[in-house]
């Protein structure tokens, strides 16, 4: 295995612990109360505003692009409508106040010195991240969590799983892979199909993006995936990792695997409030 292989293989190892602490943002009822209470109802308004809110009040051109897999109009009916809701900063405060609050009752037996140990260390691993060509990262990377851990836990978490998205992203694109063709992937190996429906796209759309896929060897006629496909997505997940891997690089491999045993717990227990066939697509913790 080379060093590369070896960073990449943390990389990822990581990243099933510190998604986790971010997810809690869209899947815990505090979560969903904060943006409801700076007039954010609804799932979605939710969402599109708390993620987009580090960009500033952009219109939808943008968010599609950086969110990549949600289809125009689902982004365009969104935004820039919901900042007559709430402004930018009013949806940060909303989406710190309500993931600080859905860890805090999700990590209350955990001692304050194991928190704030694991905010460091996360906190480090973020400051290495190198943003160039990384939207997302970098506007949530240039953005202040104050002095409470569980605030410093959750914006580094952000930082780096945006970071880390954007180049899946990147890869994707060099593959030559679409939004739509990438869920209907997804679909077909490991995410129900109504976990991903609801990002807009017709139904035409998917069946177009299915032929697409069988047309480059990755289905086959029943639309299951193929040897090929599964070799092709798995490098793209491979430069996926490798794009990750400067943090942990900085880290080091001692400091990781504390990290790794700090956030092993308060991953557990977010995984409590993540549905197991989550659209995230994480591994249940042991697998």
């Amino acid at each position: 295995m080379t060093a590369l292989d070896s960073l990449g293989r943390t990389a990822r190892m990581l990243w099933t612990h510190y998604e986790p602490v971010h997810a809690v943002t869209y899947f815990h009822p505090r979560a969903r109360a904060a943006y409801e209470a700076v007039g954010l109802r609804g799932y979605w308004r939710g969402y599109f505003a708390g993620r987009a809110a580090p960009l500033g009040e952009t219109g939808a051109a943008p968010v599609i692009a950086a969110f990549f897999t949600f289809a125009p109009p689902m982004v365009t009916r969104a935004l820039p409508a919901v900042w007559r809701l709430a402004t930018p900063q009013e949806a940060l405060r909303a989406r710190l106040t309500g993931a600080v609050q859905a860890l805090a009752e999700l990590t209350y037996e955990l001692p304050e010195k194991h928190l704030v140990e694991a905010a460091d260390l996360l906190e480090a691993a973020a400051g290495a991240a190198e943003t160039a060509g990384r939207v997302l990262g970098a506007a949530n990377a240039a953005l202040p969590a104050g002095e409470y851990p569980l605030a410093r836990l959750w914006q580094a978490a952000t930082t780096l799983r945006e970071h880390r998205g954007d180049g899946h992203i990147a890869a994707l694109v060099a593959a030559d892979l679409d939004p739509v063709e990438t869920l209907a992937w997804r679909v077909a190996v490991d995410i129900p199909a109504q976990h991903l429906l609801g990002r807009g796209w017709l139904e035409d759309q998917w069946a177009d993006a299915r032929d697409r896929l069988r047309a480059r060897g990755w289905l086959d006629r029943d639309g299951a995936p193929t040897e090929r496909g599964r070799a092709e997505f798995q490098a793209i997940e491979d430069a996926t990792d490798a794009a990750a891997a400067r943090p942990w690089r900085a880290l080091g491999a001692d400091r990781a695997d504390q990290l790794r045993d700090l956030l092993d717990p308060i991953a557990r227990a977010a995984h409590t409030v993540i549905p197991v066939d989550s659209p995230i697509g994480l591994p249940a913790p042991g697998a």
